[in-house]
């Protein structure tokens, strides 16, 4: 099947091994992800997505947090060892960007429409998925590797301190990203008959 969305889709992948050799300055970047979650679909058109995109020393000063608390939960030291290599991985990289979900938007969303109360918050974590995707799938489409970090909500506190970020934005996921400095691995499916049913 020849299909420019599926290509796209094929072309993003999970790049670990990132860099600062990017071609596109900080303004394309942002430009580029504000474009992408800005054209994301939400339920009841809610626009309840959020984001901080950081790049290079703030972005770096993110991973440095992370990597601190970490600290916190390390066993021994082989294995705050490997984490802190882990980290230093991530912040090799140019940028991350911080998805949240703005609660207040769920909140008055569950009032307005209080059929649909409980469903709120499950279809928040539909937009964010949705916006993670498209920005990521965007990125890729530059030439910019990205991987899907989850280090919320352990740096929840310290991210809403430093960068002053609303207290009804809730951390969902980050997105670290940089030049592709080694390529993904290779990727296997299951098989169509385990995760499809088709009826005519």
């Amino acid at each position: 099947m020849t299909n420019p969305v599926i290509s796209l889709l094929q072309n993003r992948r999970t790049i670990y091994a990132i860099g600062k050799n990017i071609q596109q300055t900080p303004e394309q970047l942002t430009e580029l992800i504000q474009e992408a979650i800005r054209q994301s679909p939400s339920s009841f058109n809610s626009q309840s997505s959020r984001a901080v995109i950081l790049f290079d020393a703030e972005h770096e000063k993110f991973w440095g947090f992370v990597k601190e608390k970490l600290k916190e939960y390390a066993t021994d030291e082989a294995a705050a060892e490997k984490t802190s290599k882990k980290m230093d991985s991530f912040a090799a990289g140019v940028g991350t960007i911080l998805f949240f979900e703005d609660q207040n938007v769920i909140q008055e969303l569950q009032e307005k429409f209080a059929l649909y109360a409980d469903n709120f918050p499950v279809w928040s974590e539909h937009s964010t998925a949705m916006a993670q995707l498209a920005v990521w799938t965007a990125l890729a489409a530059e030439n910019v590797g990205a991987s899907l970090q989850h280090y919320n909500p352990i740096v929840d506190d310290k991210v809403h301190a430093e960068w002053a970020v609303p207290s009804s934005w809730k951390l969902r996921a980050q997105l670290v990203f940089g030049s592709i400095d080694a390529p993904a691995a290779e990727k296997s499916y299951i098989d169509d008959e385990t995760r499809f049913k088709i009826f005519k």
